[in-house]
């Protein structure tokens, strides 16, 4: 396991698009079919890092909570599977339905999204508003494996603030998790 921090794409930048399968439908799903009309929170997450099954019940709770406030919420998984079969869709599926997840999980095999939105850890976390702005990316709290129990507490402070038209906090914090496992001769350069 490789700790690794998220990049902190600039505030402002506007949502790159995708379409990527469900993977536990196998359907195409784009960013406009899960967008919410205040906001879309996109969670790059896998199965077997041990920071996201840290978070999963959190992510769980934060579907149930602001879907129907109009956050739009998606996971993507951009890891190599031939070395990572856990996260094979297969694996994917099992984990966001032993975890309570309602919200799509998409299987991103290209790891193209990942590197579009500069993707760098699991979980790493982009809060777009409803223009597909991004106004928050970083951590979800400050708990980690082994420390504290995951309650969501910063990025639900700027959901809140989205959704109640306030500034969100300028000051952000990465997130840390493993490193997106990037298939051989994929990985961006940083």
């Amino acid at each position: 396991m490789s700790l690794t921090p998220s990049t902190m794409l600039k505030l402002g930048t506007v949502a790159p698009d995708f379409t990527l399968p469900d993977v536990a439908t196998n359907q195409p799903v784009s960013l406009a079919d899960c967008a919410g009309t205040q906001g879309t929170l996109i969670i790059f997450l896998c199965a077997h890092c041990p920071y996201v099954v840290h978070v999963k019940d959190e992510l769980a709770r934060l579907g149930r909570d602001y879907r129907s406030r109009g956050i739009g919420l998606v996971g993507i998984s951009s890891n190599d599977v031939a070395n990572y079969p856990e996260d094979s869709p297969a694996g994917l599926v099992r984990f966001a339905r032993g975890a309570g997840i309602e919200f799509p999980v998409l299987y991103d095999a290209s790891q193209q999204v990942a590197r579009a939105y500069t993707a760098a850890c699991t979980p790493d976390l982009f809060l777009f508003d409803g223009e597909r702005k991004l106004v928050y990316r970083g951590q979800l709290d400050a708990s980690r494996p082994g420390k504290g129990q995951a309650d969501g507490r910063d990025l639900r402070a700027a959901l809140e603030a989205l959704l109640a038209g306030r500034e969100i906090e300028a000051e952000q914090w990465p997130s840390t998790g493993c490193n997106i496992k990037w298939m051989p001769g994929n990985a961006p350069s940083r």
